[in-house]
């Protein structure tokens, strides 16, 4: 009889790709992933992983079985939500993933809110890309995604997965406070050649954005500083080293040194809320969708 656990284990690291993060993502030690691993691998009598580097890979075999376990969690998950549907009460766990500005401006609210009005669930957050979260609630890996897209980058729903919009989130030029653009009331598109650029790296949602944004301008962007953070970001920006666009989703409070300028027409990331078709039957997801619609107009009017 295989374990579900070390099936659940054996799906993570084909998920997420090394036992590092299959760990950070059910919640475990790494060392407690292969050991579920190691003994998988006795009652199957097969080798699963093998050393590749400093990290591991999953032998075909391993493939193999990572695609049944997937299928029998998407059974067990079936079970649960016909459990927590007849009792009407959000319960048990739910793994969230967000991308960075929305969990650190929207997320906090929202899961303290959760904790106080259903005890009985255990929600759970992680930061991730959009570009990575929409296949991991798509792979059964969590169970919602808060995720965004760009006016001119639409985000791509696998089949399988339900969405809702409940929120849009404005974009502003920032600038040094000497800048030519700082005393302005807006900026045009076109305007924003030979600017100095700032802003996350290449295969980041809001990088692919700037490159596309300016190059529809007419514009060749030169990306002169690059970080994963937004508060890295703005430092930037107020240390004079050029300019950048950032939304205004946990940005927080602008240092002095720096000057937001609307850009026109204004950059727009439209707000998701993703999960696996069936799974908003779970009280736990519709209570959960409903109170990012809730909280949405509140984070806004800070």
């Amino acid at each position: 009889m295989l374990d579900l656990q070390r099936l659940r284990a054996l799906h993570a690291v084909s998920v997420h790709g090394t036992v590092g993060a299959a760990a950070a993502a059910l919640g475990y030690t790494s060392s407690a992933v292969s050991q579920q691993i190691a003994k998988l691998e006795r009652e199957t009598r097969t080798v699963l992983l093998e050393r590749e580097g400093r990290g591991v890979r999953l032998t075909d075999e391993a493939w193999e079985l990572a695609e049944t376990a997937q299928e029998l969690l998407a059974i067990v998950e079936r079970a649960e939500t016909g459990l927590e549907e007849r009792r009407g009460l959000p319960a048990g766990r739910l793994t969230i993933a967000a991308f960075a500005s929305a969990a650190r401006g929207l997320m906090p609210s929202v899961l303290a809110d959760l904790a106080r009005r259903h005890p009985a669930l255990d929600a759970r957050l992680a930061e991730v890309d959009p570009h990575l979260s929409v296949d991991l609630v798509a792979k059964g890996a969590v169970d919602l995604v808060v995720a965004h897209d760009w006016d001119i980058a639409p985000l791509p729903a696998p089949t399988g997965l339900e969405q809702v919009h409940f929120g849009d989130d404005l974009c502003d030029l920032l600038v040094p406070e000497d800048h030519p653009f700082a005393g302005r009331t807006g900026v045009r598109r076109e305007e924003l050649g030979g600017e100095r650029w700032i802003c996350q790296p290449p295969g980041r949602v809001c990088h692919d954005w700037l490159l596309r944004t300016l190059r529809s301008a007419g514009h060749e962007p030169d990306v002169v500083h690059q970080a994963d953070e937004n508060p890295t970001l703005v430092a930037l920006v107020a240390a004079g080293l050029g300019v950048a666009l950032i939304p205004r989703l946990g940005r927080g409070p602008l240092p002095p040194g720096v000057v937001e300028v609307p850009l026109e027409p204004v950059p727009v990331r439209h707000l998701y809320a993703l999960w696996r078709k069936g799974a908003a039957r779970r009280p736990a997801i519709a209570e959960t969708v409903r109170t990012l619609r809730e909280h949405w107009p509140m984070v806004t009017a800070r």
